[in-house]
């Protein structure tokens, strides 16, 4: 990072699932993370993390324990952590990248 500004593009990508892959910079509490899913991405658990971002290309479906939204490109995420937020992520189109920010 110089300054303020993250270069992604020296950042390695890491791909913990079939179909995920992404780039993160971490500073003391907080990471951003570009995240490009293929359509054969399935999330095997219900994630109850928190996230902000925004959705840059491709089309996606949030499942808010059995509440579907439906997320394209211009829009924002922002769910707050918890077993009241549990979700999961299902792509619609071929491809969607978005980026986050995250607490950890």
């Amino acid at each position: 990072m110089n300054g303020c500004r993250i270069n992604f593009d020296s950042i390695e990508w890491e791909s913990p699932l079939e179909g995920v892959r992404f780039k993160k910079f971490t500073s003391g509490k907080k990471q951003v993370r570009l995240v490009e899913y293929a359509k054969e991405f399935v999330e095997p658990d219900w994630c109850m993390k928190g996230h902000a971002g925004y959705i840059i290309s491709g089309e996606i479906e949030i499942d808010f324990n059995g509440n579907p939204v439906c997320y394209k490109p211009g829009d924002g995420i922002f769910i707050p952590p918890g077993d009241e937020n549990k979700h999961r992520a299902r792509i619609l189109s071929d491809h969607a990248r978005v980026f986050l920010v995250e607490d950890i």
